[in-house]
């Protein structure tokens, strides 16, 4: 709609460039006047402000005048009746989006709050959606958010504001992502977070070491420093280039691309009887291997015992190609 709009401006502007080119040629040869008395007398007629001849005209010139007027009459009021219903439609789209915003932001429950949406947010944002997991954004920079509101929610403002955290729907959200480039702005939402909601899990960026433990006090339940992770990682491909090799082609990219998945241990029990991972007969089933356990406490078990005993709200990491995984979620409905 808008770029209809643009195109008739263009043919607007371009009919009243006509007319003033015509005006000036009219008035300089068949009344003639100088160049600059036929300008002049083009801009008082086109616009109508009421000023007398340079000087008396002949028929010719009458004629000519009267031809200039009814055709600018038309021509200006349609330049004008287009501008006009292009900066309200401009102003209705805009209105209209935000509405549509705002009702996708309210509909949503257990969702992701993205604070920041530089080079971690925008990281985060991509993995989010490729999971497809519902999340909002919080942004204050306007040019970004016109950039990409088409795909992602948006809601404009800075998110240290409790009132934008309300908007973003953090007493409706699971998780919230602090990705703010200033370790300082990352430490006053974390604890504007926690302040609003007691069981959202926080995970925040840091530059700094010794930012990590204030982050944590004030309220973090992960923190995560890019940078060091980025340079642990290539000095690892020095070290042992193989196994890091290998440990990204186990990255996950989306869901029908993961070679790993994270399984809850009622998506298990609600279909099957399983009071062992022996029970699951996963690699038999499905190919795919559980290669750790999480317990009810958030104790990590790397390679558990096909023994090992199931206890409720506990999880299995699971490995297997993309196939294999997707057979696993149609097998047992996993979403």
């Amino acid at each position: 709609m808008i770029q209809l709009f643009k195109s008739k401006i263009y043919l607007a502007l371009a009919l009243m460039l006509l007319v003033l080119t015509f005006g000036v040629l009219g008035y300089r040869f068949v009344a003639d006047y100088s160049w600059v008395d036929a300008f002049y007398m083009t801009i008082i007629t086109v616009t109508t402000v009421g000023f007398s001849e340079v000087r008396p005209m002949g028929p010719e010139g009458k004629i000519f005048t009267i031809i200039l007027i009814v055709t600018s009459v038309f021509i200006v009021g349609f330049a004008i009746s287009i501008v006009t219903e292009y900066l309200l439609s401009r102003n209705s789209v805009e209105l209209l989006k935000k509405r549509k915003m705002k009702s996708a932001i309210e509909n949503l429950n257990e969702h992701v709050i993205v604070c920041g949406f530089g080079r971690n947010g925008m990281q985060a944002a991509e993995k989010l959606k490729a999971y497809r997991r519902p999340f909002v954004v919080i942004e204050k920079d306007k040019e970004i958010i016109e950039r990409f509101e088409d795909d992602i929610l948006f809601i404009e403002g800075d998110a240290n504001d409790d009132d934008v955290l309300l908007q973003a729907g953090i007493e409706r959200a699971k998780y919230l992502i602090a990705t703010l480039p200033d370790d300082a702005a990352n430490l006053f939402v974390v604890l504007s977070a926690r302040q609003m909601k007691r069981n959202l899990f926080i995970i925040s960026r840091a530059s700094l070491v010794n930012s990590q433990k204030k982050l944590f006090l004030a309220g973090a339940n992960k923190v995560i420093m890019p940078d060091k992770i980025g340079g642990d990682h290539m000095a690892s491909l020095v070290v042992m280039p193989d196994l890091i090799t290998f440990m990204d082609k186990l990255s996950t990219e989306g869901e029908n691309t993961t070679n790993l998945e994270e399984v809850a241990i009622e998506d298990f029990s609600d279909q099957i009887e399983c009071n062992s991972l022996r029970d699951l007969d996963l690699r038999r089933k499905t190919g795919c291997t559980i290669i750790g356990y999480i317990s009810p406490d958030g104790k990590y078990i790397i390679n558990p015992e096909a023994d090992m005993e199931l206890q409720p709200k506990s999880k299995v990491i699971v490995l297997g190609r993309p196939e294999q995984i997707k057979k696993l979620n149609e097998m047992f409905h996993i979403e």
